[in-house]
C-alpha cells in the first residue's frame, strides 16, 4: 500500500469558468481516489461559483477578497487537511492516472518532499514543443532554477513542511512568485522528475498574467535579490549574483526604449559587478 494515503488538491481560480469544469473533472477522474479537492476563487465575477455548485459536497470551495494567485494558493495550503498538497492551475488539467504515477514514484524515492511531472503544452489549441530553455530536471536543481521557472505548479506533489521550513508563495509578486518558491525550495530541496507527460498546460488566452505585465525579469530580479540574502556559500552566491548581472543587463538595456524604467537598475548592475569581483 503506498505510504501517501490522502493528497489535498488547490485548485486557484480567477474568472476562469470557461475552463474550471475540465480542470475539477481531471482531478475528480484520477484514478488515485483518496482527495481533497479545494478550489479557492480569487473574487471572480463570472460565474464561477455555479460551476463549483454543480460538484456539490465533492469541492471545498473558497471564496476570498481578489488578493491574486498567491494568496488563492496560501489559503488553499493553510485550509488543506492533508500533509501532502497538490496544485492544478484551473486552465491546465491532468491525465487521469497522474496522481497515482506520481504517488508510487514518492513511495520508491522516501526521501524526497517534492516531485513534479513532465508537461504537454497547449498554445491557442495547438500542441507545442518547450524550448530547451524550459527543460526539466530532477536532483539538486538550485543552479538550473536560476534562469526561469522549470518547476510547474499543476505538476508538483509536495509536502506542507517545505512550506513550514521555506515559507509559502510570495503575495507582494504579481507575477514569478513561483520562480520565487521554488528557488528557495530548491536551496534546501532536491526534486523529484517523473519524465512521463502527466498534466496538460494550456496558454496563449489573454487573461494569463505573462501577456499582461511585461518585462518578467523585473519580478525574477525581485526573487534573486531575496534568494541572495538567503545563500551564505560563495559558489552558490556567484550564481545568484552572475543571474543578477544577466537579468539586470537586460533591464538596463531596456530602458532605453522604456524611458519610464527607473534608472536603478544600471546602479544595481553596477553594484552586483562589484559583489563578483569581490568574490574572487
Amino acid at each position: 500500500m503506498n505510504w501517501i494515503q490522502f493528497i489535498s488538491v488547490i485548485i486557484p481560480t480567477y474568472n476562469r469558468a470557461v475552463y474550471l469544469k475540465r480542470a475539477i473533472d481531471s482531478v475528480l477522474n484520477q484514478t488515485f481516489k483518496n482527495i481533497e479537492l479545494i478550489v479557492v476563487d480569487d473574487g471572480s465575477t463570472d460565474n464561477t461559483p455555479d460551476v463549483v455548485r454543480m460538484y456539490e459536497d465533492k469541492v471545498k470551495y473558497i471564496r476570498i477578497e481578489h488578493s491574486g494567485v498567491s494568496a488563492s494558493r496560501n489559503t488553499g495550503i493553510k485550509a488543506a487537511s492533508s500533509k501532502w498538497i497538490a496544485f492544478l492551475d484551473s486552465d491546465d488539467y491532468w491525465l487521469n492516472k497522474k496522481l497515482e504515477i506520481q504517488t508510487e514514484y514518492m513511495e520508491k524515492n522516501p526521501h524526497l518532499l517534492i516531485s513534479q511531472t513532465d508537461e504537454i503544452w497547449i498554445r491557442n489549441g495547438v500542441r507545442v514543443n518547450p524550448m530547451l530553455k524550459h527543460r526539466k530536471y530532477g536532483g539538486w536543481i538550485f543552479k538550473e532554477s536560476l534562469p526561469l521557472c522549470i518547476i510547474s505548479p499543476s505538476a508538483v506533489l509536495i509536502h506542507r513542511s517545505i512550506f513550514e521550513d521555506v515559507g509559502y508563495f510570495d503575495e507582494t509578486l504579481p507575477i514569478c512568485e513561483d520562480y520565487d518558491l521554488w528557488l528557495r525550495v530548491t536551496l534546501k530541496y532536491p526534486v523529484g522528475l517523473i519524465k512521463e507527460k502527466l498534466i496538460v498546460k494550456t496558454g496563449g488566452h489573454d487573461d494569463q498574467l505573462s501577456k499582461k505585465l511585461w518585462g518578467m525579469d523585473r519580478y525574477r530580479v525581485l526573487a534573486l535579490e531575496k534568494t541572495l540574502n538567503m545563500v551564505s556559500d560563495v559558489e552558490r552566491r556567484r550564481l545568484v549574483l552572475e543571474e543578477l548581472v544577466k537579468k539586470l543587463s537586460v533591464l538596463s538595456n531596456g530602458r532605453m526604449k522604456r524611458k519610464h524604467l527607473p534608472n536603478t537598475y544600471k546602479i544595481k548592475l553596477e553594484f552586483y559587478k562589484n559583489e563578483i569581483k569581490k568574490l574572487g
